[in-house]
């Protein structure tokens, strides 16, 4: 589906800072993303299967052995225990669940344990399959799809024109190589980026083009969380209407995608999260983060239903990955599940307990310091 609005006009829009006309853009984006999904919801969860101690220099990340910042670390999951999380997630509401690892790509091992844990979770919960584990070959894409994945995840992060000052060992080429491996293998595609990473207005308008040149199935939508001892961890953090407005943005620029708001909403939106849903999200990332505590699950399920939205499970969540056009998909109650009573009560569903989830751990030595852009 082509932008419905010009490259000047998302420019202007950009611009706006009186509180009434971000108002009124909203109204409009929701109007798109009502027209487009109905009242259908897309709510996913993740895990973080593999952390810390990555090689890369990601300047937003705490994983990075270049960041001083403290960080969860440890080895990949075994499969059963990438299982115990998709249980949780499932428990808590969630549509979709994530298998996230640190890395430009896995061991021939940890790559294996990702495999035989999608099946797992295809076979015992009836939850939608995503990986986002790096870089990537057309046979790995192909691999995964077999074992079940639906959907992988691999952002690009920032606009062309800025990348250099985000990364300078993950190349933006290898970015849209591995998306165009995973279209290719059958699957779809979840590609997004992070606001605030020091890009200009217009470097925001370029990238939400740039995404709408690659088409991803959806798009997940990051804000910066500034980490001391990261690279951008001096910035501050957005104003909430103006994360509220750049939602509005790219949703116009991107009308068909599947919009979802993750990392550092709890932090940059504040008091606005349900104008940022209306501003055209199709869900959110339920539970914790990567490296951040998220908010609470039901809390996320009150503000889409406040809105007219419809969060509960679906009785295809795991065969079909895309819930587009599907206003009025349930009538009366969905198929009942094992986990059916854990939906309201995190208390028993233990496996988002941040005490163990988000372990973080000091670095043993000071890090390099980072590279500088060419």
């Amino acid at each position: 589906m082509p932008p419905l609005i010009t490259s000047e006009e998302a420019r202007a829009y950009g611009r706006l800072s009186d509180h009434a006309e971000i108002e009124a853009l909203v109204e409009r984006a929701w109007e798109v993303r009502v027209e487009n999904f109905g009242d259908s919801t897309d709510m996913c969860s993740l895990v973080n299967a593999k952390s810390g101690g990555c090689a890369e220099d990601c300047g937003f990340c705490a994983q990075s052995r270049y960041a001083e910042a403290d960080t969860p670390m440890h080895a990949m999951m075994e499969p059963e225990q990438i299982l115990e999380h998709a249980k949780a997630a499932e428990a808590a509401g969630a549509h979709r669940f994530c298998m996230v690892t640190q890395g430009q790509g896995l061991s021939k091992r940890d790559f294996q344990k990702i495999l035989e844990g999608t099946k797992l979770v295809a076979e015992q919960t009836n939850l939608k399959r995503c990986a986002s584990i790096g870089h990537m070959s057309s046979e790995r894409a192909k691999a995964l799809k077999e074992a079940g994945v639906q959907r992988v995840h691999h952002n690009v992060e920032s606009a062309r024109s800025y990348y250099p000052e985000v990364s300078t060992t993950v190349r933006y080429e290898g970015r849209l190589r591995t998306i165009q491996a995973v279209k290719e293998a059958g699957l779809e595609t979840c590609v997004g980026g992070i606001l605030n990473l020091g890009e200009s207005e217009e470097q925001r308008v370029e990238m939400a083009f740039e995404l709408s040149e690659i088409n991803p199935t959806s798009v997940p939508i990051n804000l910066l969380i500034p980490k001391e001892g990261t690279k951008f961890g001096e910035r501050e953090v957005m104003d909430p209407w103006e994360v509220v407005k750049w939602i509005a943005i790219f949703r116009l620029i991107i009308p068909g995608a599947l919009f979802r708001l993750c990392g550092g909403r709890v932090e940059n939106l504040g008091s606005l999260h349900k104008l940022a849903v209306k501003a055209g999200l199709n869900g959110v990332m339920m539970g914790n983060f990567l490296t951040t505590l998220g908010a609470e699950p039901a809390e996320d399920r009150a503000m889409f239903e406040e809105l007219g939205l419809n969060v509960a499970r679906q009785p295809d969540n795991g065969a079909n990955p895309r819930p587009d056009n599907r206003s009025g998909w349930l009538e009366g109650e969905a198929p009942g599940t094992p986990i059916d009573e854990l939906i309201d009560s995190q208390g028993e569903a233990n496996f988002w307990d941040p005490s163990t989830q988000l372990r973080v751990v000091k670095k043993a030595k000071k890090p390099p310091s980072y590279p500088t852009a060419a």
